[in-house]
């Protein structure tokens, strides 16, 4: 047999190339089948059945599986542009973080009652136009994230790297798509997951729609749950929650799981781990002959678009170096125009407030921004002591990671609002206060921010920068200070900032919980807004809301950035 026999045999499907085939196609057919069942005709008002049987998990699970994927994918499309602009314009990243710390202060569900009526508007009768709408509530809960991601990789990449692709003379399209993102990458498929398990705890409240006094529920894991709780039908929320876990370890194992394995490749770093994450999955496609054949010829297609498409404007338009005049003229402009905005809309809302909050009022809202500021910087503290060190440890150990990453996904997917039934118990039968006791409730969800992005950094940390401080013999408070702390600091203070967002929203919820009859309320901002939303305020409500936001901006602006900027320029892997 000659050479160019064993070639063409090596093309040719094997085994590996069914299977994978058949796997495939498996899971194309379910996804269009439930995607059909999204965009069945629907009346407003109509009643959607929903029943608590356990036979119907399933199909619940398979539609919001498909509403998480569809956000998921928009939040990529949002992450990619988004954050790559802020990190790449001057002028438009002060502004762009500033606007992506404030949405995600906002509650989630307060996107909802600006956009429902326009996402049903755009498909009249039909049901997708909700679908959009419990889509969108979910993006909201995954995109911030992953966008603080990857700007913090993208102002992050080491500067040996930029002088490389200066010298091969890579133009802006082909060095990101050659180096940045791939250096970003690692840490964002650690804070998709992050952001895929958040978006379960919103699920239960977007798959109920209230659309002015006509109420939606959509088929899902998160409206049975709701229904559940409603009913205080214990055996069914056991059921929602077996199959959360089936539904979380299918696509850790079908999805992230080979998304890790294959990000090693981009880590930085002179020696390879020998200790590296695996995936069956991903070995499942590497033997598949004819399907790795398909994927080597997509990958030179977009390799060649990659080198050929930022070749044609520069043929078609030629550039000139503006002047120093025309470049000071457009910052005024620009600044000029930001700073009128600014004022107009903040003027408007003022008016808005004044309408219906006289100044007492709004000195008592600051004061309340206080007593929940403390509880979140409390909190945060606390997060940190548990999970910074066992987040390095297992992102050192990759193997680790593969066996700690399904339980960390579940814990991290788990609707913290079926404990707070619990909670109100506890704090009743031993009379404790709701002052300190609801808390907890507070970083229930949003703790895993931490732990997610610290993972991720302790993984980035190169193998030969840690064989190096082995040889020198560093250990305890040595190593952390001079290796395992600075390695892990863009990546933990991306987790504090979205952990932070994430407990500003969640005090809307957690001080005030209710089981039955019986409701705790803590003193703060969080039940503040929640009360006046109660009541329909909507001055109240948009002055709880513009306080909080002006607590976060502020927060994220005066000190987490300049966290960010230490990070930038002391601790890159230069």
């Amino acid at each position: 047999m000659n050479i160019s026999d064993r070639k063409t045999i090596k093309k040719l499907p094997n085994v590996w190339d069914v299977v994978a085939f058949l796997l495939v196609m498996g899971l194309v057919t379910l996804l269009a089948w439930g995607s059909h069942q999204m965009a069945v005709p629907y009346s407003p008002g109509e009643h959607i059945p929903l029943s608590l049987d356990p036979v119907n998990l399933p199909m619940y699970a398979l539609r919001t599986v498909l509403r998480m994927i569809a956000a998921l994918i928009v939040s990529l499309i949002f992450t990619f542009s988004y954050a790559t602009l802020a990190a790449k314009s001057r002028r438009a990243e002060g502004i762009l973080v500033s606007i992506l710390d404030i949405l995600q202060s906002v509650p989630i569900l307060g996107f909802l009652s600006v956009t429902v009526t326009g996402f049903i508007a755009m498909f009249p009768g039909n049901l997708l136009g909700v679908e959009m709408a419990a889509i969108f509530a979910i993006f909201t809960s995954q995109a911030w994230n992953m966008a603080f991601s990857f700007y913090q990789s993208l102002k992050t990449v080491p500067k040996e790297l930029h002088e490389a692709s200066e010298l091969f003379g890579l133009s802006s399209w082909q060095r990101f798509w050659k180096l940045e993102a791939p250096f970003a990458t690692p840490g964002l498929i650690w804070n998709t997951m992050m952001s895929v398990s958040g978006g379960w705890f919103f699920v239960v409240a977007s798959e109920a729609i209230t659309v002015g006094k006509t109420s939606v529920t959509l088929p899902g894991i998160g409206s049975y749950v709701a229904q559940a709780i409603q009913g205080k039908k214990l055996p069914a929320i056991g059921w929602a929650l077996l199959t959360m876990l089936f539904v979380i370890l299918m696509y850790d194992q079908l999805f992230f799981r080979p998304l890790v394995a294959w990000s090693e490749k981009f880590k930085f770093e002179l020696t390879e781990s020998q200790d590296t994450a695996e995936s069956w999955i991903l070995t499942l496609f590497q033997r598949a002959r004819f399907l790795r054949t398909l994927a080597a010829g997509a990958g030179k297609s977009w390799t060649m678009l990659a080198e050929q498409l930022p070749k044609l404007p520069r043929r078609a338009i030629t550039f000139h170096e503006p002047s120093p005049m025309i470049v000071k003229l457009q910052g005024i402009v620009w600044y000029g125009a930001l700073i009128g905005g600014m004022a107009y809309g903040g003027w408007m809302m003022v008016r808005f407030v004044s309408s219906g909050v006289d100044h007492a009022e709004v000195l008592k809202v600051f004061i309340l921004g206080l007593i929940t500021l403390a509880r979140v910087i409390v909190l945060l503290v606390l997060a940190s002591l548990v999970w910074v060190p066992l987040g390095v440890v297992i992102g050192l150990n990759p193997r680790w990671a593969t066996k700690v990453q399904p339980l960390a996904q579940f814990l991290a997917a788990f609707p913290a609002n079926l404990l707070f039934p619990v909670a109100v118990f506890l704090m009743v039968h031993y009379r404790l206060s709701p002052e300190i006791w609801t808390a907890p409730l507070m970083i229930l969800g949003t703790q895993w921010y931490i732990l997610f992005n610290v993972i991720a950094g302790a993984a980035a940390i190169p193998t030969d920068l840690r064989e190096a401080a082995q040889n020198l013999g560093l250990s305890g408070w040595r190593l952390w200070k001079h290796l395992l702390l600075p390695g892990i600091l863009p990546s933990l203070i991306t987790g504090l900032v979205t952990a932070s967002g994430g407990t500003w929203n969640a005090s809307i919820v957690a001080e005030v919980v209710s089981w039955g009859s019986t409701t705790l309320t803590a003193t703060g901002l969080g039940s503040y807004i929640a009360q006046w939303t109660e009541k329909g305020d909507y001055p109240h409500i948009v002055l709880g809301i513009a306080v909080m936001s002006l607590y976060v901006v502020c927060i994220n602006r005066f000190f987490w950035r300049r966290l960010y900027t230490i990070a930038q320029t002391r601790y890159r892997l230069d």
